[in-house]
């Protein structure tokens, strides 16, 4: 059952309980956005028991169709729902903590890879990188493809992103999913549970929703000369604000933004990436990795730190803004089929990110291809934790390089 208002615990006590509830999740939630939500489901409503099923999987179901990280913002939304604004501040400070430092510890590091043995394991990194967004692509095929329509939608979407791999295609592609959706997805129907008040209004919500839209507007406008940290925001706050499917899809955006215009090259890029798979926590932790290597290394902790709230604020203003709306609107089969036509889609922006610039950007030998395989099987048909895949992918790059040489 969710907490009851007259639980006679204080607020502060409330607050702190969130915050160590999630710093644990924090440190020890290794697997990628889907795993969290598994790990969050028995932490707070088997264990915890702060919500039932049936509110958690409104709120799954919200943070789903909305951009933005997911297992965050279902994280902000349970501390929400548990300790009002500060609860959420704690879920998400506690949470992200841990993958944030380790991330930009990372940042540090990396710099002193420059000699064999540190590219070998760089591309060990990249090759997690490929194995992991390979098990992300057949995850997000089997649960948002399920049917004939909607895959078709999906390779519609890759094969037009392979042709032409553009961010604002990306936009266009999530755009015509969700205009084609009362067609294609005449079959998904709304559930009819009740969702959980937030606590306040629709006046509060409408001030976050212009506060998200404002902030959006300005990301757009700022001029690619302007201020260093300001063109980080803009630019990690456009990320977060416009990507449909979490950590995973967030790769071919940043991609484009970043490595396009030289902010960062695509071997750090696809390292960060790669080291992100060995972290607990959101994926979107790999912005103060980011941040702190953009324009030369030069972003350091200002960079890192910006690029970090940037990449989560945009989702948590949209979540908080809708979430007074959500009852309404869960409830209209055509808003339900929209989120499903634009889950459909994503799955096709994965698997093209996967090709290029996962799997191009990575894989360069047979042995990487028998490395990667290995991977991919110790995670799907094996299921064994991410971590696992992580050491086989960097022990067995680095004892190909001893080999070698």
């Amino acid at each position: 059952m969710s907490a009851s208002p007259n639980d006679i615990e204080t607020p502060p006590r409330r607050v702190g309980e969130v915050f160590l509830a999630f710093l644990s999740l924090g440190l020890r939630s290794f697997g990628g956005p889907i795993a969290h939500l598994g790990y969050f489901r028995r932490a707070f409503v088997e264990q915890r028991r702060w919500l039932d099923d049936a509110h958690f999987s409104q709120l799954l179901a919200l943070c789903q169709f909305l951009p933005g990280p997911a297992s965050s913002q279902l994280g902000f939304a349970i501390g929400l729902q548990r300790a009002g604004w500060r609860g959420a501040l704690a879920a998400f400070v506690g949470f992200t903590l841990p993958s944030a430092l380790l991330m930009f510890a990372f940042a540090w590091w990396a710099p002193y890879l420059n000699g064999p043995w540190g590219q070998s394991l760089l591309h060990g990194l990249k090759l997690v990188a490929v194995v992991v967004v390979a098990q992300g692509v057949l995850g997000m095929w089997r649960s948002l493809a399920p049917d004939m329509p909607r895959r078709l939608l999906a390779i519609t979407a890759a094969v037009v992103l392979l042709w032409q791999p553009s961010a604002w295609l990306q936009l266009l592609v999530i755009a015509v999913a969700a205009v084609v959706s009362p067609w294609l997805c005449r079959s998904v129907m709304p559930h009819r549970e009740v969702t959980p008040s937030p606590g306040y209004g629709m006046r509060a919500a409408t001030l976050l929703l212009a506060c998200y839209g404002f902030l959006l507007l300005a990301a757009f406008v700022i001029a690619a000369d302007g201020h260093p940290l300001m063109q980080i925001g803009a630019a990690f706050y456009r990320a977060g604000a416009l990507v449909f499917g979490g950590g995973h899809v967030v790769l071919p955006w940043l991609r484009q933004v970043l490595v396009a215009r030289g902010w960062v090259d695509e071997g750090s890029f696809l390292a960060g990436y790669g080291a992100a798979q060995a972290m607990p926590g959101p994926m979107f932790s790999l912005a103060a990795y980011l941040g702190s290597r953009m324009f030369g290394g030069e972003g350091g902790a200002a960079g890192a730190m910006v690029a970090l709230l940037s990449i989560f604020l945009p989702g948590f203003l949209l979540l908080s803004g809708v979430l007074p709306f959500w009852q309404r609107l869960s409830a209209r089969p055509e808003a339900v089929r929209v989120g499903a036509a634009i889950n459909a889609a994503v799955v096709g922006l994965l698997a093209a990110a996967f090709y290029n610039p996962v799997w191009t950007g990575a894989v360069h030998s047979w042995a990487d291809v028998f490395i990667t395989a290995c991977g991919f099987l110790m995670l799907v048909v094996a299921r064994q934790p991410a971590w696992v895949a992580v050491l086989w992918c960097v022990a067995a790059t680095l004892a190909g390089h001893a080999l070698v040489h």
